[in-house]
């Protein structure tokens, strides 16, 4: 146990003690033991490259390649300092010798040579080429595959925790092929370094035999050939192995299974192939000089496999039915599954078979990318994190027909006509522009759908064109953030205060759970958000919600504190910068008689204006927000601070779009200017 808590210790002693080596001599029995520990480690790294299901399941192969190569040069160096100085370099290189070249030097000369050609040539050239190009193509499909995950993300394909991971997957993949990139360069080097090695061996070794230890020619030319071939080849044979083991890990990329499994099922997994296989190998042993006996044992061996292969295909497919329909009947009897339905979705975008080609990104649909970019909008602009939208078709739409649905309920609709644009109206029509006449989903102005060919003489007119994509990420914006009260929950306010605990904590224990419960603070969240008022200063909300919670936990009451606090973000939002903020504002009859008309209930204040008198205030303040939605402004409603409440519900269902403020919610800073007086 000891011994193994310290591989760390063993690792770099190991590569001190090759540098080592290369310096100091080595006797000959250690060096034979290396030699046999160089190729025992060059075997089990070629293995485990066979044995492993993906790239990096052995990332450490680029660091064990360096490690390795360098080993291995250092056993050149001290086989080399032996051969030179003593003519005798260890049992295990004069065995390889003796066994290449049995007795005839220029054959043994001529295998290695081989070996050399077949290993810098064609092993190693290529695995350096497919290493350097599968570095590149995994660096560029980057981008794309990180669009990807969000894009499963926002479908609610997968869980956050299961994107992070694939990120991670993705830089360790880019990370990986561009070290074998670079590793690839240190085998194509050691084959180059060891055929100087061996050259270097016999010919200075020839000398040496000669001129100093005076040895006849033929047998220096004999002894220094053996010991440099046998030297070469227990250098060349683990390298060829961890160039076969590069490569195979750098051109596995696409496999899902080790090299036995894929080579058994891609290769040998198609029974009809291999019943031709046998026909023709038959034929060629009967009709060319070959003869049947070289033939008939592979054309046998063929057949048999072949229809091994399809009878066991037959009885593996009647096995996945029967194990299917037995899951099923299994899977239904479970009470679970009854609850699975009760799920309901915060959001479901649902369209027709029509607008999958504007959805699937391998036909070129981005809407998936941009609903992630709403999300992202609308987290910046309101301070909530959207729940995930989940996308799929439904066949009893139109084929162009779409459905936005809150909570399994739909709340919008719209149609799409594909190979158009819509064209919305600049406000003075033109009878020019021709198409098929709509409304602009998102805010119901008058729209129409233009081809190809009258889009450039709309955008001429002063018409705004814009994409189907872009009508549908529109619309669902507008919906979303219309109805974003109704998708902040307690989880999601919980989740909320956790993030801001992460920051500002003490903002988070002065409130919660303290003096007020999660549902106090999510109600006082959903109103502010129903109003369209960014909550994403949360610090400042918890903090009006701390010192006013000490009087009262009235929702109502501290949602107008928490305005009141939040005044130069509200007027922020609902002016333009450097312009007066235009108000509209209530005659002084008209704001005493709604005074008056006030009647308090446990559920908060409400008017009960006479029908009739109410429906000319809201028709006056109709007209008078007409005017300055004319001039492109933000109609707002200045009123007093105890009639703001109750005139933003009794005009909401009306005129949704005005925005109702109180003079305490005025930033001091903010110049005001008169847009208009409801009077009667």
């Amino acid at each position: 146990m000891k011994l193994a808590k310290r591989t760390d210790l063993f690792v770099m002693m190991f590569v001190l003690g090759i540098i080592v080596m290369i310096v100091i001599p080595i006797p000959k029995p250690l060096l034979s033991m290396l030699i046999i520990v160089n190729i025992f480690v060059s075997m089990t790294i070629l293995l485990v490259a066979m044995s492993t299901k993906e790239p990096l399941d052995f990332s450490v192969f680029p660091s064990m390649l360096l490690i390795t190569t360098l080993f291995r040069l250092t056993l050149n160096i001290s086989s080399t300092r032996l051969i030179l100085g003593q003519a005798d370099a260890g049992s295990v290189i004069k065995a390889f010798g003796d066994f290449v070249i049995s007795n005839n030097a220029v054959v043994g000369f001529m295998v290695f040579l081989i070996i050399i050609i077949v290993q810098f040539i064609v092993i190693t050239r290529g695995a350096e080429r497919v290493a350097e190009v599968a570095a590149r193509f995994t660096l560029d499909a980057m981008p794309g595959k990180q669009i990807a995950i969000d894009a499963d993300m926002n479908a609610g394909l997968i869980t956050e925790e299961e994107a992070r991971k694939r990120r991670q997957t993705i830089e360790r993949e880019a990370d990986f092929y561009g070290a074998m990139d670079g590793a690839s360069k240190f085998v194509k080097g050691d084959a180059i370094a060891s055929m100087l090695i061996v050259g270097i061996n016999i010919v200075a070794g020839f000398i040496i035999g000669i001129a100093m230890h005076h040895m006849p020619f033929q047998q220096a030319l004999s002894t220094y050939t053996l010991l440099s071939v046998g030297d070469g080849l227990v250098s060349q044979i683990p390298a060829l192995l961890l160039s076969t083991a590069t490569g195979l890990m750098v051109s596995r990329a696409a496999s899902e299974d080790n090299l036995g499994t894929d080579v058994v099922s891609q290769v040998f997994g198609y029974p009809r192939a291999l019943f031709i296989v046998a026909i023709v190998i038959f034929l060629l042993g009967v009709v060319t000089p070959i003869g049947i006996f070289p033939v008939l044992p592979v054309s046998a061996a063929a057949a048999i496999g072949g229809w091994r292969l399809q009878q066991k295909k037959k009885q593996s497919q009647v096995k996945q039915v029967e194990e299917a329909a037995r899951s099923q009947q299994a899977e239904t009897k479970k009470p679970e599954n009854v609850f699975n339905l009760l799920t309901v979705e915060p959001i479901e975008f649902e369209f027709g078979y029509g607008l999958i080609p504007l959805v699937d990104s391998k036909q070129g649909g981005d809407l998936l990318e941009r609903v992630v970019m709403i999300r992202r909008q609308l987290a910046i602009e309101l301070g909530l994190v959207i729940p995930m939208v989940r996308m799929r078709d439904n066949i009893q739409l139109k084929p162009t027909q779409y459905a936005i649905k809150l909570k399994g309920v739909q709340v919008a609709e719209g149609e799409i006509v594909m190979g158009h644009w819509l064209a919305l109206s600049p406000g003075v029509e033109n009878p020019a522009i021709q198409g098929v006449k709509t409304k602009d989903p998102a805010f119901g102005l008058p729209a129409i759908w233009v081809n190809q060919g009258m889009r450039v003489q709309a955008e001429a007119n002063g018409y705004t064109v814009v994409d189907p994509p872009s009508v549908i990420a529109t619309h669902l914006t507008e919906v979303l953030r219309r109805h974003a009260h109704e998708l902040l929950g307690r989880q999601e306010t919980k989740s909320l205060l956790d993030h801001v605990k992460t920051t500002n904590p003490a903002a988070v224990d002065d409130v919660y759970p303290n003096p007020l419960s999660l549902g106090q603070i999510q109600n006082v969240l959903s109103n502010l958000l129903r109003e369209k008022i960014s909550i994403r200063d949360m610090v400042t909300i918890l903090e009006t919600l701390a010192d006013a919670a000490r009087q009262t936990q009235d929702p109502d009451v501290l949602t107008e504190q928490v305005r009141q606090a939040l005044a130069r973000q509200i007027c922020n939002q609902f002016s333009v910068p450097g312009e007066p903020m235009a108000v509209i504002t209530l005659s002084a009859t008209i704001e005493e008689q709604i005074q008056q008309s006030l009647v308090e209930r446990p559920g908060g204040a409400f008017i009960g204006m006479d029908p009739a008198q109410a429906q000319r205030v809201i028709a006056r303040l109709q007209e008078e927000s007409g005017k300055l939605q004319a001039l492109g402004k933000t109609p707002v409603l200045l009123v007093h601070p105890q009639l703001r409440l109750p005139v933003r519900r009794w005009i909401e269902r009306y005129l949704p779009d005005v925005v109702v403020l109180s003079y305490n919610e005025l930033d001091p800073t903010v110049e005001i200017q008169s847009g208009g007086v409801v009077n009667l």
